[in-house]
């Protein structure tokens, strides 16, 4: 998680447990000791957000237009700008190399301070670092938050989901925005493949995310580590003939066929 950019913390700490990282593996500083590329200590999405935003391109409304532009873009117009697009890219690359170089050469003046630490003693530092964050022991996923006011996109946020509840970060923030304990929450489940649906007390939110079925799956092992019962599902409009007996999902099961897949008892907690 910390390398994927999971824990969110400032440059100069996440530089630190970098440090330990190779005091870990390596013991003291040495010229000689195996290097680790620097996207297996310090996380990558760090450094790429350094980088200056692509330009802004506005969209070409007019049909007249779009094809004035298509035909220039096969002509010498777009190959000026087929070239201007590669020097860009090229800066940019060169741009992160100098950043990498930049935040490796810390890191190991940091690992040279380290000298005499052993390997445990360095583990337990790495940690009491990681453990100063108030999620730690939270997973992490990336969703687009739609239950914003009318005329509002999306907002991406971290779906943070822990021992004792489910917390809403906006990304690299280490305070969440909104936290609900496992009580709160009286259903949950897949509304479609992408789509995950989230009913805390009088609330619904809906989330977009490509782990609807990883989501579901945590939190079914926190609900069933805590007691809680599944109880069958809400009834909806019959699509097909009515069959004899109703379908109940099995014990601790979130699948993604529908929506409301598991419905907590109301007022249950983590203990």
């Amino acid at each position: 998680m910390v390398l994927r950019g999971y824990v969110p913390t400032s440059e100069e700490t996440l530089q630190t447990l970098a440090a330990l990282r190779l005091q870990s593996l390596n013991s003291d500083f040495s010229t000689h000791a195996p290097f680790p590329r620097l996207e297996e200590l310090f996380p990558p999405r760090v450094l790429h957000a350094r980088l200056p935003p692509p330009p802004h391109r506005p969209p070409t409304k007019c049909r007249g237009a779009r094809l004035r532009a298509g035909l220039l873009a096969g002509g010498l117009w777009g190959q000026a700008l087929a070239k201007q697009r590669a020097e860009r890219d090229q800066r940019l690359r060169g741009r992160l190399r100098e950043e990498g170089a930049s935040t490796m050469a810390a890191i190991v003046e940091k690992w040279k301070l380290l000298q005499g630490m052993g390997r445990p003693e360095a583990m337990a530092a790495y940690m009491a670092l990681v453990r100063e964050w108030p999620g730690f022991g939270s997973t992490l996923f990336d969703v687009d938050l739609h239950a914003s006011p009318v005329g509002c996109g999306p907002q991406r946020l971290w779906l943070g989901i822990g021992a004792k509840a489910v917390s809403l970060y906006k990304p690299g923030e280490p305070e969440p925005l909104d936290s609900f304990c496992y009580g709160r929450i009286s259903s949950f489940g897949a509304s479609d493949s992408s789509t995950f649906r989230l009913s805390v007390e009088d609330r619904d939110l809906l989330f977009e995310t490509s782990q609807v079925e990883e989501i579901a799956q945590l939190l079914n092992t926190y609900l069933a580590s805590a007691g809680a019962q599944q109880l069958p599902r809400p009834q909806e409009p019959p699509t097909s003939p009515p069959t004899s007996e109703p379908t109940v999902l099995p014990q601790g099961l979130c699948t993604a066929a529908g929506p409301w897949q598991h419905r907590p008892p109301v007022g249950s907690s983590r203990s």
